[in-house]
């Protein structure tokens, strides 16, 4: 049984679809649970608060819908429509900013969601929509809600299983949850990865996919470093590292529902889903270097550098090598898995750049 995950721009125009269908109607001899992402730019669109900009936005929808040539165009429309006149109606509402933006941020998801049902419907791959809120219970910190894990696991399994024992593909919207009093909350911007561990963990899934525009974890930001690598395998302490320190491929909290029941989550390429991508298990191959991956993080005033694999610590030969880099950072280990060091915001790329040549 998987769970598979499609982020925003594996869902973000008509070419993205379609190959994300493929994707699940090639997994669909086994039970199959969907999360998606809002598409690519929605979000941002429905925080801006402007209805206009909200309205050409949403558009983008039915333009799925007609460049694919299905029939139900004049369904996505008034979906569309329906979506839009509850929203201006929010923006109007005397209800507590953070609440309105979480009520209106929600529907990027759940509107992908409904419209990958129906396109999936179309492609003749029995599918049933439900609303994530259902299932993902969390407390009411609005904006970065933190889910409720025994209410989700319960709730989890009731909405999802009938559908499975029929052979159904249910299709949830990530990001998105309500508190225990119907409440509409998000889970923290990227979060939908988390949603789709958490739905895997509640359903003991066999495995977790997170399909999106990259191959899997690289050795480093590839904005930053020419000729980066696909890391084949890390553990799950190296990928909460990675995250923490600024890996954009995946959220921080991502990994927390898995490592109890040991799942397997596999990050691929929806864009070429035929290259295996990264493979995130309990234990991982070591590497000749020791260093699996760099990742950074900007903050205001200054960046962090981190280079992260298990069994680099102070002392180690990895670490050793990663000293002589550069005799001016001052590298320190907060985990067993890590050194991070901090640098001036101007110097991270050519930082970054140096460690990967010495490393990789």
């Amino acid at each position: 049984m998987r769970v598979l995950k499609f982020g925003g721009t594996s869902v973000a125009d008509a070419g993205a679809f379609e190959r994300a269908v493929q994707i699940v109607r090639e997994h669909t001899s086994a039970p199959v649970v969907v999360v998606v992402s809002a598409m690519s730019g929605i979000t941002d669109a429905l925080i801006s608060a402007n209805l206009n900009v909200i309205e050409n936005h949403l558009q983008r929808h039915c333009e799925v819908v007609e460049n694919l040539e299905l029939d139900f165009v004049e369904e996505c429309r008034s979906m569309i429509e329906t979506a839009a006149r509850e929203i201006a109606t929010l923006l109007n509402t005397d209800m507590a900013e953070i609440k309105i933006r979480d009520a209106i941020a929600a529907y990027g998801e759940t509107l992908s969601a409904r419209l990958f049902t129906m396109v999936l419907e179309e492609h003749a791959i029995p599918a049933s929509y439900v609303d994530a809120r259902r299932c993902i219970v969390t407390d009411d910190r609005h904006g970065n809600a933190n889910p409720v894990a025994r209410e989700v696991a319960i709730r989890t399994r009731a909405e999802l299983e009938p559908w499975l024992k029929t052979k159904r593909v249910p299709v949830l919207g990530g990001f998105i949850g309500a508190t225990l009093d119907g409440v509409t909350t998000t889970l923290g911007r990227g979060s939908s990865d988390y949603s789709a561990t958490l739905i895997g963990a509640a359903l003991h899934a066999d495995e977790i996919q997170i399909w999106t525009d990259v191959d899997g974890v690289q050795t480093a930001d590839p904005k930053l470093v020419p000729g980066t690598r696909t890391v084949p395998i890390i553990s799950y302490d190296e990928a909460a590292q990675l995250a923490v320190l600024g890996a954009r491929v995946m959220h921080p909290k991502m990994i927390e529902p898995v490592v109890p029941q040991q799942i397997p989550v596999s990050i691929r390429n929806s864009r070429a889903p035929e290259r295996d991508g990264t493979l995130i298990c309990a234990v991982s191959e070591p590497s000749a270097g020791v260093v699996k991956a760099i990742a950074h993080r900007m903050n205001r005033t200054h960046a962090v550098v981190g280079c992260v694999g298990d069994g680099l610590s102070n002392g180690s030969a990895g670490a050793a090598l990663v000293r002589q880099v550069d005799s001016s950072l001052e590298w320190k280990s907060t985990a067993p898995s890590n050194l991070v060091a901090t640098v001036e915001r101007e110097r991270l790329p050519e930082i970054v750049r140096q460690i990967h040549d010495r490393l990789f």
